[in-house]
């Protein structure tokens, strides 16, 4: 019994060494985690002050189901009513990806501009900065914490499709 013990541990060892490799990562080339929003080129940053900018949490999908403030339903409902499609032909999707910090204050907005193939393009800027104004508004963003008395700051993102000036869809 012992011996297929001692023979469990080596075999272990063996996997998490093979897991985690002791080399050095290379800080020059990789000076930021995966997500990071440059505060440089981010929109809606000037009056905007993170809680703790070294610990924010649920990148994308995790604050999905939270983040809203009432429902998703709420969300679309409020900005289909307030965008005035009538003003726009284009089509394609506009992805913001921006932070919210722990007073509900959406920020740092980092903008993707594409057309329906993917390809990345300028669509119409002032339905780009319509559409900002509308994602960045307070009312839409939930103070997200663990515990009743922390709140902290987190990741979202907005994806808007957009056929003919409407929008015809919006995740997540």
């Amino acid at each position: 019994m012992k011996l297929k013990r001692k023979f469990f541990y080596i075999i272990l060892s063996v996997f998490f060494y093979g897991c985690f490799p002791n080399s050095e990562i290379d800080k020059n080339k990789y000076q930021h985690y995966v997500g990071y929003i440059d505060q440089e080129k981010a929109l809606l940053k000037s009056e905007y002050v993170l809680c703790d900018k070294e610990n924010i949490k649920l990148t994308y999908n995790g604050a999905a189901a939270y983040a809203f403030k009432g429902t998703k339903k709420r969300f679309r409902d409020s900005i289909l009513s307030k965008y005035n499609h009538t003003l726009y032909q284009d089509s394609g999707y506009v992805s913001f990806r921006f932070l919210v910090n722990c007073e509900g204050e959406a920020g740092w907005f980092e903008i993707v501009e594409m057309n329906l193939d993917l390809q990345e393009v300028d669509l119409n800027d002032k339905m780009v900065e319509e559409l900002l104004k509308l994602t960045s508004e307070k009312q839409n963003w939930n103070k997200l914490g663990y515990r009743k008395d922390e709140k902290f700051d987190y990741y979202m993102y907005i994806l808007y499709r957009i056929e003919n000036g409407q929008i015809t869809e919006i995740l997540p």
